[in-house]
């Protein structure tokens, strides 16, 4: 795995139903970079990102992250490597109802087994909810979710975060704000990021954009 990359994928493949979903995709981000992926319906995007976090195993092919190769190990070791070195932002945000939201973002740490209030309150006002750590997931608007969202997979400082259309049940002026505060905080923390989507303002937000088609990945231009 070169040294510059947080995240590599070598000749990735993924065959589903009999087609070839994946077919020797390859990609490398570097820390603090955030790479967007386009791609029609079906294209593998999610297939892709399950792959980078060990939700799913390649037919063929090496996923690294923070320089370990990642897809030979056992469902154990990558779990343990998973709650170590990556943070998920889901589209549907996955914010545990029975958690405040304070409790929802301390759940990385908490499953590390290191916890840390101070952390907690960090991120928390780095996303701008320092006054909703004490409040119920149904009190917070769907952009207040998705701030939690980012905060909890920023938490642990992942050496990748990868982010599923993000901003895909937000109004257009939430997801701008959405993505401005994903896109800085990745940075910030030297993350590797990847963005899934589908929309223009999150491909112009990234420092690369790559379409997913045929089963690779191909510079794309974004206007």
């Amino acid at each position: 795995m070169p040294a510059s990359a947080a995240l590599e994928t070598r000749q990735l493949a993924k065959r589903l139903g009999g087609r070839a979903v994946l077919a020797g995709c390859d990609l490398a981000v570097a820390p603090g970079e955030v790479v967007a992926i386009l791609g029609e319906s079906g294209a593998g995007k999610s297939t892709l990102l399950n792959l980078v976090a060990g939700l799913d195993t390649p037919d063929s092919g090496e996923v690294w992250l923070a320089g370990q190769r990642f897809d030979d190990r056992s469902d154990d070791v990558r779990t343990l490597l998973r709650r170590r070195a990556v943070g998920f932002v889901f589209q549907a945000f996955h914010v545990l109802p029975h958690l405040t939201v304070g409790q929802n973002v301390a759940l990385p740490l908490a499953l590390l087994g290191t916890p840390s209030p101070a952390r907690v309150a960090e991120l928390l006002a780095a996303v701008g909810l320092a006054d909703r750590a004490d409040s119920w997931p149904r009190e917070l608007s769907g952009g207040e979710l998705q701030r939690v969202a980012v905060a909890r997979a920023l938490v642990h400082r992942p050496a990748v975060l990868l982010a599923d259309e993000p901003t895909g049940n937000l109004d257009p002026d939430t997801a701008g704000q959405v993505l401005d505060l994903l896109v800085r905080e990745t940075r910030a923390q030297r993350a590797a990021g990847v963005l899934v989507t589908h929309s223009a303002l999150a491909a112009r937000s990234a420092d690369r954009v790559l379409r997913l088609t045929g089963g690779r990945l191909v510079p794309e231009a974004v206007a």
